[in-house]
């Protein structure tokens, strides 16, 4: 029998801390979140895992490309690359070699909401990683010489872009999408605005952006709380300034209607297609009944349309669907790419099976069926530490409940035809979405 989730909220030192964060069922260990709001505004959360013998180590800031001017397109990422060019006690290659010499591995990205630096070490080697992510984002040099060289690498990271049409085509779906809004901005900028981005744009953003009252640091693996605590006061976390914590304004989301737009390009065989459009928000009550249907349509081999489009039809080698959630909104669509002979028909056979679903749901077999799939697929998930790490961070990134596996298996278990239903019509139906192509042959 399941019990009430249990939280303990202590004040430590001037902290808050969550001791615990969890349900308890019977018969089984619960699952324990541990977090402290600590004075500097640092939030900082970790989760045990029994038996693991490293940790994921990571830190999110809450600035990203939805946060950047039009003529500042870019600059998230660029400040993303420049902190590994050197910091106060490190050189790049001392950066490069700090962890992969001890078998770890450090890494980044930027994202529409959030850029994130992350490590995964063994437990013994946590305060390592600690101290060269925390130099990343407290103490880089940003100098112009190394700004140069940067600006070139990620001009070649657009070119590479630019060569490859399956990512192309996702930048020209959330433009149209988005239109003006930042949503609709590439991550990586453009070339005029990398070309024009200077150091005092990427120290403006570090001062504004990266202090502990924006940040996000989350643990997993073989690590407790208290341990995690003391590492990040021993390398430096603690002690920073807490900084202005005031959100970075955004303007109101609104997406486009539904339209078709064509980009032309004769050197490439393939025409890329995307049909999607608008989708919900991270904390949607409707987020499970969505995932399921997603899934059901495009998330596999045994999917919907993999099944009409590519073994019936043999249209083409790759058809999916995709989506993603954030504070206010999503997006989310089917992908695919046909010979410019038979692309018109993959894109209506892709409705055709939209339609259906649109018009009449799901059998009572199939969201069985669908449920025990995303059931797996959440189970499966929760493995490694690194993704535990990933989901101890949205609940305070966005403010997501952190729940059992068994949680959130009965989130599943309750989805119902009327749900599905619901959701089918409202984002599913081709007739209501955006098409946007990309080849030698325009689709309609």
């Amino acid at each position: 029998m399941k019990t009430a989730a249990i939280v303990v909220v202590a004040a430590v030192d001037g902290a808050v801390v969550v001791v615990a964060i969890g349900a308890n069922t019977s018969g089984a260990q619960a699952p324990t979140l541990h977090r402290t709001d600590l004075p500097n505004g640092l939030t900082v959360l970790s989760e045990s895992v029994p038996g693991a013998r490293s940790v994921a180590f990571g830190a999110w800031v809450r600035a990203a490309t939805l946060h950047e001017r039009p003529e500042q397109m870019g600059v998230s990422h660029l400040l993303e690359h420049m902190v590994f060019k050197g910091t106060r006690t490190r050189s790049a290659q001392q950066i490069a070699l700090a962890l992969e010499t001890l078998g770890g591995s450090l890494d980044a990205y930027t994202e529409r909401e959030h850029t994130s630096y992350q490590a995964r070490v063994l437990d013994e080697h946590l305060p390592e990683a600690a101290s060269v992510i925390g130099e990343l984002i407290f103490e880089p040099l940003l100098r112009q010489a190394d700004l140069a060289l940067e600006r070139k690498v990620i001009l070649e990271e657009i070119s590479m872009v630019d060569d490859t049409p399956d990512d192309i085509i996702f930048d020209v779906h959330n433009r149209a999408v988005w239109g003006d809004h930042p949503h609709g901005f590439p991550i990586l900028g453009t070339r005029a605005t990398v070309k024009a981005l200077s150091v005092a744009d990427l120290h403006d953003l570090h001062e504004r952006a990266y202090h502990p009252g924006r940040l996000v640091v989350a643990a997993s693996g073989r690590v407790e709380h208290d341990q995690l605590l003391d590492v990040l006061q021993s390398t430096g976390w603690s002690t920073r300034e807490r900084g202005d914590m005031t959100p970075f304004p955004l303007d109101p989301v609104e997406a486009a209607g539904p339209h078709a737009e064509h980009v032309s390009r004769k050197d490439i065989a393939q025409t890329h297609i995307v049909l999607g459009g608008q989708s919900i928000a991270f904390g949607d009550s409707r987020r499970y009944a969505f995932a399921l249907l997603d899934m059901l349509i495009g998330g596999g081999m045994s999917s919907r349309l993999f099944q009409k489009v590519r073994e019936e039809l043999g249209l083409a080698y790759s058809v999916q669907t995709f989506s993603s959630s954030y504070a206010d909104t999503g997006a989310h669509g089917v992908y695919l790419a046909s010979a410019p002979e038979t692309a018109q028909e993959a894109l209506d056979a892709v409705r055709d099976v939209l339609r259906d679903v649109a018009a009449n749901g799901l059998s009572e077999a199939d969201l069985a069926a669908g449920k025990r799939q995303l059931r797996g697929q959440l189970v499966l998930s929760m493995e490694g530490v690194s993704s535990r790490m990933y989901r101890a961070a949205l609940t305070a990134l966005y403010g997501e409940p952190y729940r059992s596996i068994d949680e959130l298996k009965a989130l599943v278990d309750a989805i119902d035809l009327e749900q599905v239903r619901d959701v089918a019509r409202e984002f599913f139906d081709p007739d209501r979405q955006i098409l946007v192509s990309l080849g030698p042959k325009a689709v309609r």
